[in-house]
């Protein structure tokens, strides 16, 4: 029983259909384009209009409130999600970024905690963020509740992050571009082990592409997730 409740918090999303998503695209360069097959979403940017619906369901544009304040187990803070951290190295901070979207603590954290200790990491300059690509992350109400019964949590590891070959190259042909928005593009590669009472528990391979921004004189901060690994 266990086993069926495991979610897949870090795996690829679905396409990114809001006019929001096309302005990440354009700022996080080529690669998101070469690797995600969003090029149409990018040529829609001149008309104003939207790439269409959403596969997903409709996610809030913020975390929501807490809904038992000054219970930690219930609703306040952020839980067992660790801050982010004060780094001005996009790779550091993606390798940081990919352990926290990794790792989740439902004997310690609520649903409504997770996703507060997760907008926390999130650029400030929301006309580029994804929030929803992020939320998507995070199981729905009723499977948390089902993995919470069973002290479900994760904890993971990284093995590597690098700038995607893509990103790389449109770097070098048009390296002002990054200047508008200085969000770059890494790959993530590590593990996640999960583990539940009564000793169950595994462990899979996880990859991800992030988009960070990481301004000239300050601290980085996550703007999206690629909806496919970029190599």
């Amino acid at each position: 029983m266990g086993k069926r409740s495991r979610p897949r918090m870090g795996a690829s999303t679905s396409h990114w259909p809001t006019p929001r998503r096309v302005a990440v695209l354009a700022a996080v360069l080529a690669v998101l384009l070469t690797v995600a097959g969003i090029a149409a979403y990018v040529t829609q940017r001149g008309t104003g209009q939207d790439a269409g619906p959403s596969t997903r369901p409709s996610a809030a544009t913020s975390p929501p409130a807490a809904s038992q304040p000054g219970n930690a187990a219930s609703g306040s803070g952020t839980g067992a999600v660790s801050p982010p951290p004060r780094l001005s190295d996009p790779l550091a901070y993606a390798r940081a970024a990919a352990v926290m979207l990794w790792s989740y603590d439902t004997r310690a954290t609520t649903r409504d905690q997770q996703l507060a200790g997760m907008h926390a990491w999130m650029a400030a300059e929301t006309k580029y963020t994804d929030w929803a690509s992020i939320q998507a992350q995070v199981p729905d109400p009723l499977l948390w509740s089902r993995m919470r019964d069973n002290a479900q949590y994760a904890t993971a590891t990284v093995t590597e992050a690098h700038f995607p070959s893509a990103f790389k190259q449109a770097l070098a042909e048009d390296p002002a571009a990054l200047t508008e928005a200085y969000i770059y593009a890494v790959t993530v590669t590590g593990k996640q082990s999960i583990a539940w009472k009564d000793g169950g528990g595994g462990a899979e391979d996880r990859a991800v592409t992030l988009a960070v921004q990481c301004r000239p004189s300050a601290d980085c901060a996550l703007v999206a997730i690629a909806p496919n690994t970029a190599p």
